[in-house]
């Protein structure tokens, strides 16, 4: 009987050895299953850290961008509008940017995370992760958003403060697609949709470049979506994404408060607030709208089309 059973459990670990097998077969050394069209489609990866250039196909590299800069956990449909926004974003840097790389690794464009660096992120999770991003990516392959024919630029962000951002008044470009919508499902349900800094005067004062005597913040502006456009600070004006940059904030809707020897600041939302929220389009997804919709919704008056090869 005991040798039965022992043999039962081999015979199970060993065919869950195979299955393994074959799915890291699958998934690390034979190329993910795209038409001969999208096949055609690459992309060169410049990676900063040391000046390499990587030429990948279009589809992988969106799922590796996918992957970095969406949760796993989100919402399927959410995932394919991501997928679209990710790969409109890299055909537009490939038409545009004449260098010899299309797009640089990071925050300067998209993040992008190898299968390796997927594993490592994910451990066990990894070939969920890995299969619910690819299938995502290839319900969409090959398609792009467009706004009178041309590929639109299709920034998008983490979650907004209730509004997405009008172009201009981060990026100073007029893109008639990128304009302000309320963006309701972003809200204090979120873990640190409202974020909150402490960081000492003598820092703040270094890092704005001013004298640290008392500190008067005065001639708020604010932008149509409630975030900081401008303001004085001991007579030195600035825009908010500058101190945004300065200070590393989450974002351009902050408040600034003063006390004995810090500064606290609080944030709502995350990001730049340009083009779709990532947390908006999981929620839009929640209520069962698909990825078609998310992004009509928050890329105003474009169309989905597919890459001309």
């Amino acid at each position: 009987m005991k040798n039965k059973i022992l043999l039962a459990v081999v015979l199970i670990l060993t065919i869950i050895l195979f299955i393994v097998t074959k799915n890291v077969k699958q998934i690390y050394f034979e190329p993910v299953p795209v038409s001969n069209k999208t096949k055609k489609i690459t992309v060169n990866l410049l990676n900063e850290s040391d000046g390499s250039i990587k030429n990948v196909n279009i589809e992988d590299y969106i799922i590796g961008v996918v992957a970095a800069e969406m949760p796993a956990s989100f919402e399927p449909e959410a995932i394919k509008a991501q997928a679209v926004a990710a790969r409109t974003y890299a055909m537009y840097k490939k038409e545009t940017r004449n260098l010899d790389y299309d797009l640089i690794i990071g925050t300067k464009d998209q993040a992008y995370q190898t299968n390796e660096e997927l594993l490592k992120k994910w451990g066990v999770s990894f070939f969920k992760n890995y299969l619910k991003v690819r299938d995502a990516v290839l319900a969409t392959e090959g398609e792009i958003l467009t706004y009178n024919g041309q590929t639109i630029n299709a920034f998008y962000f983490s979650m907004s403060n209730g509004y997405t951002e009008n172009v201009e008044s981060v990026f100073k470009s007029d893109l008639p697609y990128l304009k302000s919508v309320p963006s309701t499902w972003d809200n204090e349900s979120i873990k640190n949709y409202e974020f909150t800094k402490t960081i000492s005067k003598e820092d703040f004062c270094k890092s704005l470049e001013i004298p640290c005597d008392n500190i008067k913040i005065e001639n708020i502006q604010k932008t149509s979506s409630n975030r900081v456009a401008s303001l004085t600070i001991n007579d030195k004006t600035f825009l908010g994404t500058k101190v945004r940059s300065l200070l590393g904030l989450r974002s351009t809707d902050f408040t600034i408060e003063c006390l004995d020897n810090d500064i606290k600041i609080t944030t709502k939302g995350y990001g730049h607030g340009v083009g779709m929220s990532q947390y908006g389009a999981n929620g839009m997804a929640k209520e069962n709208h698909n990825y078609k919709e998310i992004l009509n919704y928050f890329y105003q008056n474009t169309e989905i089309s597919k890459i001309n090869v």
